[in-house]
């Protein structure tokens, strides 16, 4: 199980893609939302010919802040979930009671999975895990690592261009304004059917779902002075 397993094993069973469909789409939504947030604190804070300019370079800056913070903390998660499995690892091979040793592997499942795993199934873990002649001694990062960090940080900064773009391209503040806010909800709708397609949970709905948190939003920015 890849719960467990550490680096260099369960990667090199089977390749996964860097990034899941709900991390692409998630962090993509996430940089909406920052720029959709930003480009209303700016309009609220200043007006005039270069309003929309200040907007785009606001948001950019602010989501290219945010997005290289959510990729270094999405590589210490990712060194902290490798470690703990890798010490579950160890902890399974090194036991000779495989009593305390199952009871390790069992705790490392979620909660959804504990009821469906038998101890003969967790025993076949433990039996291959002792039979591996090393494992590493701790976790380290490996390549696909940083191509996922990287692919953290161009989503939430790719997220600023369809809310900012207008503000460079429409000379009316106002229509601008209106076109980032239709821009973001469609984007919106489409990353809520791609999780809804993902999850089996209704792509429409989950679009529509999506689009009414981005209309709430907007509507709290509007509040807000925004």
């Amino acid at each position: 199980m890849s719960t467990i397993m550490p680096a260099g094993h369960a990667e090199s069973a089977q390749r996964e893609p860097v990034l899941k469909p709900v991390d692409r789409v998630c962090e993509l939504c996430f940089g909406l939302f920052m720029a959709l947030t930003f480009v209303g604190a700016v309009k609220a804070t200043g007006a005039g010919q270069d309003a929309g300019y200040k907007m785009f370079f606001a948001a950019l800056g602010c989501n290219l802040a945010w997005g290289l913070a959510d990729a270094v903390m999405y590589l210490v998660r990712t060194l902290v979930d490798r470690g703990q499995r890798l010490k579950i690892a160890l902890t399974a091979q090194r036991e000779r009671d495989p009593v305390v040793a199952i009871r390790a592997l069992r705790n490392a499942l979620p909660e959804t999975l504990k009821s469906f795993a038998e101890d003969a199934d967790l025993e076949r873990i433990r039996a291959r895990l002792a039979a591996m002649p090393t494992l590493p001694p701790r976790a380290t990062f490996v390549r696909q690592d940083f191509v996922g960090a990287l692919g953290i940080f161009l989503l939430v900064v790719l997220g600023t261009f369809p809310v900012a773009l207008p503000f460079l391209i429409v000379k009316d503040l106002g229509t601008a304004l209106i076109a980032s806010r239709v821009l973001t909800l469609l984007i919106l709708f489409a990353a809520g059917f791609a999780l809804g397609r993902y999850t089996d949970a209704g792509a429409m709905k989950a679009g529509f779902a999506m689009t009414a948190l981005g209309i709430l939003l907007t509507m709290a920015i509007i509040a807000l002075g925004g």
